[in-house]
């Protein structure tokens, strides 16, 4: 299966990440590629969220309606999104590699009969925009000391 993914090393406890992560409602403040559409469906496992992407600055926003399939608190976060031939599965993972350090990695996998045809359209700005939001992670937590 296609993927992509980035992973980054951010100066804060893992703790402080996940709650940066894992609080959707606050994105606006500093994450550029995902977007909350609705505050009042937090992330819950076996529930939708709905969410929206911009896979680089300026484009449209495309919303979607992910089913969360695994939350392991200040470990991973894990959703499905998919329309009839074509899954994206989000994996947000963390991981304590030391006093105040986190490694950080958000990857992507890709499957189903037209992954072929919709990856060539998206893969190069998809991979931009989990890196950009990785940046924003490392420097809204770390900013935020």
């Amino acid at each position: 299966m296609p993927s992509l993914y980035t992973t980054i090393e951010i100066y804060a406890s893992r703790h402080k990440v996940w709650n940066t992560l894992f609080r959707k409602e606050a994105w606006m403040y500093w994450n550029t590629f995902l977007y909350d559409c609705d505050a009042r469906r937090p992330f819950e496992q076996g529930r939708e969220v709905w969410l929206s992407v911009r896979r680089t600055p300026g484009d449209e926003e495309t919303e979607f309606q992910p089913l969360v399939t695994l939350i392991q608190p200040e470990i991973c976060l894990r959703w499905v999104s998919s329309i009839p031939g074509f899954v994206n599965e989000h994996v947000f993972e963390l991981q304590e590699i030391g006093r105040d350090r986190t490694q950080y990695t958000h990857r992507e996998t890709f499957s189903g009969p037209l992954t072929r045809l919709i990856l060539p359209f998206i893969r190069q700005d998809e991979h931009q925009g989990i890196r950009r939001m990785a940046r924003e992670l490392k420097r809204y937590v770390e900013d935020r000391g």
